[in-house]
């Protein structure tokens, strides 16, 4: 069982600096250049580079026609890009649309059309799939492929680079909505949440500001994201760590063994899990093995947890790491 030791500083961020999401890496960028901001695979990039890409990303986006308010979607697993695309949304004032990768193709296209995108930008595992995008979306006008180049796509890269690095100037406001997140669609169709930039980060800067040991973070945290970046419990904590000069380990998506090398080989020191995927790691052979020393806290939610699960978790997390954490899209308030 981890035993946990006394936290450490708390970090010197002033969270009142980012009432838009499009502030926290041009704030961090400001006092901690060369901070790492995400490490993803074998790529580290900081907080100058992540900056930088974002008004890049956001130049781009005015080049291709999309106006403040418009709807940018995205489908696809994880990648260091998909904040590049978040952030540089976020700063011209348009709205970020997550679609999960998960999804059958029909699914998808219902979806993107519903939030009346006019671009697309696809991930890798998604490239197979883009006759179907293109022939189910007339509306969407550009379709841009992350990472590489494929189907016909121009890169993210190349179509991101093209563009100066200058701050485009666009005056955001923070009840502008930011990000627009799908429910499952358990009662009809998935229905688009629409998050503005308060309701995102506000409830997230009071629980900090209250300095409760879980919502405390320090200079040597490394927050662990590895649930899908369209629910609120993998995009939305990974901007928590992000708030907080974080270090954020990105996985590509939840793979357990690859969960457990992060514990034990880059200091992950807090990480969020839905409940199943808290089961799925407490089955791997090796869970038992891993040093949880530097691991502060695991936060669980987006659906009840069974008490023998939260025991099971405890006895080999230890008590003081389990915590609930909300983690629904249409609660974030």
């Amino acid at each position: 069982m981890n035993q946990l030791a006394a936290a450490p500083q708390a970090a010197d961020v002033d969270l009142n600096a980012m009432p838009r999401l499009g502030d926290i890496p041009r704030y961090h960028a400001g006092r901690k250049p060369s901070g790492v901001a995400i490490w993803f695979e074998a790529r580290k990039i900081d907080w100058r580079t992540l900056d930088a890409n974002a008004n890049r990303v956001a130049n781009a986006l005015l080049a291709s026609g999309v106006k403040p308010g418009d709807r940018v979607a995205f489908v696809g697993k994880g990648s260091d890009e998909f904040f590049d695309l978040l952030f540089g949304t976020a700063r011209i004032g348009a709205v970020f649309v997550p679609v999960g990768w998960r999804l059958a193709p029909p699914e998808i296209v219902q979806i993107v059309d519903d939030a009346e995108a006019s671009i697309l930008f696809v991930g890798l595992d998604q490239l197979d799939r883009v006759d179907e995008f293109r022939a189910g979306l007339p509306r969407v006008k550009t379709f841009i492929g992350m990472e590489a180049s494929g189907a016909g796509l121009q890169s993210f890269a190349d179509w991101r680079d093209a563009q100066a690095a200058s701050d485009p100037g666009i005056a955001v406001e923070p009840g502008d909505v930011a990000l627009q997140l799908y429910t499952s669609g358990t009662t009809g169709k998935p229905k688009g949440v629409m998050l503005s930039h308060r309701n995102i980060l506000a409830g997230r800067r009071e629980a900090m500001q209250k300095r409760m040991p879980w919502s405390t973070w320090t200079d040597s945290d490394v927050n662990l994201v590895a649930m899908p970046l369209g629910h609120i419990g993998g995009g939305g904590w990974a901007i928590v760590g992000f708030l907080n000069d974080a270090t954020t380990i990105l996985e590509r998506e939840f793979i357990p063994s690859s969960v457990l090398d992060a514990i034990e080989t880059r200091g992950v020191s807090k990480m969020f899990m839905v409940p199943a995927a808290l089961q799925i790691l407490l089955a791997q052979p090796r869970v038992r093995e891993i040093d949880y020393s530097r691991v502060r806290y695991i936060l669980y939610g987006a659906s009840p947890i069974a008490l023998d699960l939260l025991r099971q978790a405890t006895e080999v997390f230890g008590w003081q790491i389990c915590l609930p954490y909300m983690g629904l899209s249409r609660a974030t308030r």
